[in-house]
């Protein structure tokens, strides 16, 4: 008979860790995409002077690993004398690193809706902002929300690197156990599960907008 040393606290203590692995993912996707809808309407529509200096920093965003973003930002931050805490550095790194994916989702969205179209829009006397509000972003929608569910997944695996930076998620929390009853394949499978339980409603969630945006 299968027996473990698991016991119903420790479950608890991976729900909590859960819990964090949640929220750091929210805040990092709201203010990633928030960012990465400016960053990449920026580089869709603007002259090539703003663009591209604008790419070379979210170039590098993207070509330095995340780990080390984490850990610069989170030495950098406590020399500058900000004191801002664990969690709050991870958010912004975890933002600024998901801007950088987001604007080229948004960009390459924004270029998929045919040129005629926004021209015919332009000649009904539309503004710029309202072509953009009412013809290009709903249009565009469609091409970036598989992609855009496919960084949400790829982000909230991404927070287990923050326990680098001392914060307990959910994969830092399993781990805890681990080295308590050392029982890595069951603790492991246990988080693996909640995992796949976090990640499986997002990406249902987006087929099935996906789905129904098809069918209109």
């Amino acid at each position: 008979m299968f027996e473990t040393a698991l016991s119903f606290n420790d479950i608890i203590f991976l729900l909590k860790g859960a819990g964090v692995t949640l929220l750091v993912t929210f805040w990092a996707m709201a203010g990633g995409t928030l960012m990465g809808v400016v960053f990449g309407t920026i580089r869709a529509t603007a002259p090539r002077w703003v663009g591209w200096p604008l790419a070379f920093v979210l170039d590098i965003f993207r070509s330095v690993p995340l780990l080390i973003q984490l850990i610069l930002a989170n030495a950098f931050q406590a020399i500058a004398g900000l004191q801002m805490s664990a969690f709050v550095v991870s958010c912004v790194v975890l933002a600024l690193y998901t801007s950088s994916y987001c604007s080229e989702i948004v960009r390459g969205g924004i270029d998929a809706v045919p040129v005629t179209t926004r021209r015919a829009a332009r000649s009904l006397g539309m503004t710029w902002g309202q072509d953009m509000r009412e013809i290009v972003f709903p249009l565009a929608l469609r091409v970036m929300l598989p992609s855009w569910i496919g960084l949400t997944l790829g982000v909230m695996k991404d927070t287990a690197l923050i326990t680098w930076l001392g914060i307990i998620e959910l994969l830092r929390s399993s781990q805890i156990i681990v080295t308590r009853i050392q029982e890595p394949l069951f603790v492991l499978s246990i988080a693996g599960l909640i995992y796949f339980l976090m990640s499986f409603p997002i990406s249902r969630l987006g087929r099935h907008l996906e789905k129904k945006w098809q069918d209109l």
